[in-house]
């Protein structure tokens, strides 16, 4: 008996029971509902392969996806201040960074690299949404700058991708003030006759469109991507109009100017080469003071002789040809 309970059943109940699968194996799209294979799913870089809805990416894979042969190396972020304004509401801002950090295991909302991208120089500043919707404090303005310090050290183009709902509530006016912060970083990589590139993802709304994600020399926005500042309910219900099909989406800020391309994710590292290989020409030029100054040889001034025997007729028309000249 005991050989037939301890031995028997249990190779009968091993062979009939049912094989727990795990939650993470199938994702569902939120377009056509296929369920999708999370190897295939990773492959095609968080794509569906049967409708081409674009879902979010993770900052990591999103690094490795854009610079060449995946190979960067990580910029160090400095620390800033936690919770300055001590706020607190149904949750206290310290337990919530805590919770967003043991989710994501990063620092905050914002992960900076610098590689190669088609072979030329660059440093990529990407959002993480899953960090408290990858809102704007202070340590993403404070991330902001230090990738825009980094490509001016290396003379490499700067390029931001933002995933983010706006700035960060529980920061009050100091999140507020990373707008003009981020906007100065900005412009300084310009001054330095740098190309500034960004790349909108899903979503792009809030502070962050109305700062540093608008001012892009080039502005280059993946499928179906949400691009504004308020809601769409909250305009409807301001302006009492129906809006457009389509409002607030990639494709649509194409059509009326706002963004110059939009591109499917697995073209985005060919497009970014070849756009910085037109872009980083002129900064890796040679320099001005290298260049063979052009000589200019003066008129050899004439004898008093040789003006006593010129014509008026041919002092005329040298003075008609210099006055034509200048």
């Amino acid at each position: 008996m005991n050989w037939l309970t301890n031995y028997v059943r249990p190779k009968i109940r091993a062979l009939y029971a049912r094989k727990e699968v795990p939650d993470n194996l199938w994702h569902k799209c939120p377009s056509c509902e296929a369920m999708l294979f999370h190897r295939d799913l990773e492959e095609n870089l968080n794509v569906c392969q049967h409708c081409g809805f674009h879902m979010r990416l993770d900052p990591i894979k999103r690094l490795a996806s854009m610079f060449d042969e995946g190979d960067y190396q990580s910029v160090e972020l400095p620390k800033s201040v936690v919770d300055p304004l001590k706020f607190r509401d149904q949750k206290r801002y310290t337990d919530r960074l805590k919770e967003a950090q043991t989710k994501t295991g990063r620092h905050d909302a914002i992960v900076v690299g610098s590689g190669l991208i088609g072979g030329q120089p660059a440093v990529v500043a990407a959002f993480d949404f899953g960090f408290m919707g990858g809102s704007m404090g202070i340590a993403v303005g404070e991330g902001i700058l230090a990738a825009a310090r980094t490509a001016i050290a290396q003379k490499a183009a700067l390029i931001v991708v933002p995933a983010s709902g706006g700035a960060r509530m529980q920061e009050g006016i100091l999140s507020l003030m990373q707008m003009p912060r981020t906007t100065i970083a900005v412009e300084m990589v310009k001054e330095a006759g740098l190309p500034y590139i960004v790349v909108l993802t899903d979503p792009t709304t809030g502070g962050v469109t109305a700062s540093f994600a608008m001012i892009g020399d080039i502005h280059i926005a993946e499928k179906g991507a949400q691009i504004g500042f308020a809601g769409a309910r909250v305009i409807e219900s301001t302006i009492r109009e129906t809006l457009p099909e389509g409002f607030q989406r990639s494709e649509y800020l194409q059509e009326h100017g706002m963004v110059d391309m939009v591109v499917h994710r697995r073209d985005l590292r060919p497009t970014l080469s070849r756009v910085l290989t037109l872009l980083m020409q002129p900064v890796l030029a040679v320099a001005p003071e290298a260049l063979p100054v052009p000589v200019v040889q003066a008129e050899e001034p004439r004898s008093q002789a040789e003006a006593a025997d010129e014509t008026p007729a041919q002092a005329g028309a040298e003075r008609t040809g210099s006055e034509q000249a200048a």
